[in-house]
């Protein structure tokens, strides 16, 4: 990942865009990494230089925003610079087209036909002319859009929150208190933005080692749950106590957390026949045995969100999707996972019992740990 590379990968997109018809507004994003600013910057001037008008999102962000944004926007696509949990030394290039989802076969193919047609770096036509740095009422309206996702009132959760040294931070804070969170106790070492990660071997919540720090600050304030985001807040880890593993918590798996997300929306109500849940061919199959019980619709994708984001079929409504690698999607606000508005969905009651004993509780049900809830 180089700033040539950034520079002829987007001339290619450009390229494509045009050969579509699309002439609409391009929403570019990026996180906090190394290069990020640079590349961000560059893939902007590519594309106001190609007749775009580009829409820039005003700081450092977390990937579900610019999701999120490419649809709020009436963009024809939307550029997000991240490499998510990747090593520090990373970096990538994310692309949505208009209707908010990752692209897919065929498209990535034609798309990387137009980058490998590109001619030489130099002749790419860049300007600032038809750029504008979007405001804060992009982040008000996803926010507006989280907070619609669950049910008003104030959550009885003592709870800790790690942005793992992304760019989470922020607009979780936000989405938590219009969820009616209180304030959360935040892991202090973690919360700015660092793109060297400097307190953990890998910015992954599902690296062993990676929630220690979490775990230490939740016995302290004696909290319910720790709540973790990757650096670009697309992903959600939660942690529970439990006093038969290491440290005295345990954080959930992906089915786990998965099966148990979906079985708090299914009992919020408010919903039918032609709502889906969806997950990949690599999950838990609890997910289907909940919709049948529930008589809701059924998808089953292939591994990357950008596959469960289009299981429904016509006149189906998606009501909740993850996949087993801790990403979650609640309702259509963004269509990708988003470790934010999943964190902001789960329920308003507290564990059913404090100390749990050698069990673990997080309002909806409980399981004996370590085996999956069934």
């Amino acid at each position: 990942m180089n700033r040539a590379l950034v520079r002829r990968a987007t001339a290619g997109v450009a390229a494509w865009l045009h050969q579509q018809g699309l002439a609409g507004p391009v929403v570019v994003g990026r996180d906090a990494r190394h290069g990020s600013a640079e590349f961000a910057a560059d893939t902007a001037a590519v594309l106001a230089g190609a007749g775009f008008a580009v829409r820039v999102l005003p700081r450092p962000i977390p990937t579900p925003v610019t999701a999120f944004a490419t649809r709020h926007e009436h963009a024809v696509a939307g550029i997000m610079i991240t490499a998510s949990h990747n090593p520090p030394q990373d970096n990538g290039y994310k692309l949505y087209l208009g209707d908010g989802a990752q692209i897919v076969g065929p498209v990535d193919a034609e798309i990387s036909a137009c980058i490998d047609a590109v001619g030489r770096i130099g002749e790419i036509a860049m300007t600032d002319d038809g750029i504008t740095v979007l405001g804060d009422d992009v982040l008000d309206a996803y926010v507006d859009g989280v907070r619609g996702l669950v049910a008003a009132g104030p959550r009885d959760l003592v709870a800790v929150y790690t942005a793992m040294h992304g760019v989470g931070a922020e607009t979780a804070r936000r989405a938590f208190a219009a969820a009616g969170f209180a304030a959360l106790h935040e892991v202090a070492e973690q919360i700015e933005p660092d793109p060297d990660f400097p307190t953990v071997a890998f910015p992954n919540p599902e690296e062993p080692g990676a929630l220690d720090l979490s775990f230490a600050l939740a016995a302290k304030v004696g909290a319910d749950l720790v709540l973790a985001n990757d650096p670009d807040a697309d992903r959600l880890a939660v942690a529970v106590p439990d006093p038969s593993s290491a440290g005295g918590w345990r954080a959930l798996t992906g089915d786990e957390l998965g099966a148990l997300l979906a079985d708090h929306l299914v009992r919020r109500g408010h919903h039918g026949a032609n709502d889906l849940l969806a997950t990949t061919v690599v999950s838990s199959r609890l997910l289907s045995k909940l919709a049948a019980a529930a008589g809701l619709a059924y998808g089953e994708a292939l591994t990357g969100f950008k596959w469960v984001v289009r299981t429904p079929g016509p006149g189906q409504r998606f009501l909740f999707g993850y996949e087993e690698a801790l990403g979650y999607c609640v309702g259509d606000v963004v269509r990708d996972k988003d470790g934010i508005s999943a964190a902001s969905s789960l329920p308003s009651s507290p564990p059913v019992s404090r100390p749990r004993a050698d069990r673990c509780s997080i309002g909806w049900t409980t399981c004996s740990a370590p085996t999956a809830p069934t």
